[in-house]
């Protein structure tokens, strides 16, 4: 048998290692967000628009539930991290165990949540009641995946959190090629549209789930790994819990606040929907650049915090903000200026739809200048295991700025997509105002506790 490759970055070269490690990472979010521009890529081309309206409002409820989910398995990724830091390889493979029990369930809670409650979840995002029943479907079917969703995501976050970031990525490039198929047959072919687009993202995952377990039997890990292993561990779960749930909370309030915007713009009509959802999936993929350094020195930082190596996280922090700024500057380029082109490429022809979108982008296009800071600051804290302060910056930027921002320019006459997108750079702006503000803690208080603590 192969050996997993695990990654230890607290020797060595930083900035060379981390660029490796993040590319899969890359790769693995771009095929992620292929999901659903695929969908709406096809929807886009081959349905109705209210079939565009239905997509990305069922899409923005799955995207939610999905990250919400990922967040929680941050908890999986920091203390495996942290673990292999600290030299407790053995602890690491008990963590996966009590992993596997926790997001089992997790799984088929949400999974029956909803199939069951999919009209009303329609109605409260208030769906157009041209998309009304489209929209249903669409929740109702990917519903019925959610165990799935769960499953990829936690073998994701396990060996993230061991230093080796190409696993995921063939994981996730198995369903997105399963999903391209799956929507050319079900949309384009079957034309059955929204329902289709479903159909071929849960198929893809269960695909992909099956093929990738048969892929991780045929190698080891670094460590050792029992069957006894998966157990309902209180402990271990308490331990990830602990570390994840905050994550979770400030992701699901967060994509629950850009629920709320969606909700304004679907009350101003179905092209005005469709347009955001357009917009959405554009910034899936210019976002992903920021997202990748997210998540990859959450690991990075956690194998030097456990290892007490507090300048080298500093470092890797500082390099991560640094790379993703310079990357994101053509991001902006892109979105402000040509932002009619990236919405065709969903919306077909479809000029009104290309219109809303093209001027909710100039928003984003700002946003582009400021993710890549705070994105890398709650990598960062997530690493240092401070996920209840990323929770609460997240919260009070959702909830204090973007979506009071989103509603009073949304009763601006005229209404103006731009307008209501600058909530989320208003929000942005204020995250690093708090990441600042925490780094100072972290240096003076936080690091010399930790230190006092681990000598002793």
């Amino acid at each position: 048998m192969a050996q997993i490759k695990s990654n230890n970055f607290t020797e060595g070269p930083l900035y060379g290692p981390m660029i490796r490690f993040l590319l899969p990472v890359l790769l693995a979010l771009f095929l992620q967000a292929m999901y659903g521009a695929v969908d709406l890529l096809v929807v886009g081309h081959f349905a109705t628009k209210a079939d565009i309206s239905a997509v990305s409002t069922g899409s923005q409820l799955l995207h939610a539930l999905t990250m919400l989910v990922s967040s929680l398995a941050m908890g999986t990724t920091i203390r495996i991290g942290q673990q292999i830091g600290m030299g407790r390889l053995q602890e690491s493979g008990r963590t996966i165990g009590a992993s596997i029990c926790l997001f089992a369930v997790i799984g088929i809670v949400i999974s029956v949540l909803m199939v069951t409650f999919a009209l009303p979840l329609s109605h409260l995002m208030n769906a157009p009641e041209e998309a009304l029943t489209m929209t249903c479907d669409y929740i109702r079917i990917c519903g019925m995946g959610m165990v799935v969703v769960t499953a990829y995501n936690l073998i994701g976050s396990i060996f993230r959190g061991i230093g080796d970031s190409r696993t995921p990525f063939i994981t996730v490039l198995i369903a997105c090629i399963c999903n391209i198929f799956g929507d050319l047959l079900f949309v384009a072919v079957f034309h059955m549209g929204a329902a289709g687009a479903a159909t071929a993202t849960v198929l893809s995952q269960g695909i992909s789930v099956v093929l990738s377990v048969l892929i991780i039997r045929k190698r080891t890990l670094p460590f050792a790994f029992e069957r006894s292993y998966v157990r309902f561990d209180r402990q271990i779960i308490g331990s990830i819990t602990r570390l994840g749930l905050p994550i979770a909370i400030q992701d699901l309030l967060v994509h629950v606040s850009f629920l709320l915007m969606l909700i304004i713009v679907n009350g101003l009509g179905v092209t005005a929907s469709a347009g955001m959802g357009v917009a959405e999936k554009n910034i899936a993929f210019i976002m992903l650049v920021p997202s990748a350094f997210m998540q990859s020195i959450s690991a990075i930082v956690a194998q030097n915090f456990g290892a007490g190596k507090y300048d080298r996280a500093g470092r890797a922090l500082k390099q991560a903000i640094l790379t993703s700024s310079v990357i994101s500057l053509f991001m902006f380029w892109l979105s402000f200026f040509h932002g009619d082109f990236l919405a065709g490429i969903f919306a077909g022809h479809k000029p009104e739809v290309v219109e809303a979108a093209a001027d909710y982008l100039k928003a984003y296009a700002i946003d582009c200048l400021l993710t890549p800071i705070f994105f890398c600051f709650t990598g960062f804290y997530n690493g240092l295991g401070l996920t209840k302060y990323v929770m609460i910056q997240g919260i009070v930027s959702a909830f204090c700025v973007r979506i009071p921002v989103a509603w009073l320019m949304s009763k601006r006459v005229p209404v103006s997509m731009f307008h209501i997108g600058l909530a989320t750079p208003a929000s942005s702006l204020l995250q690093i105002v708090m990441g600042l503000l925490c780094l100072i803690y972290v240096k003076k208080v936080f690091y010399p506790r930790h230190q006092s603590l681990t000598s002793s």
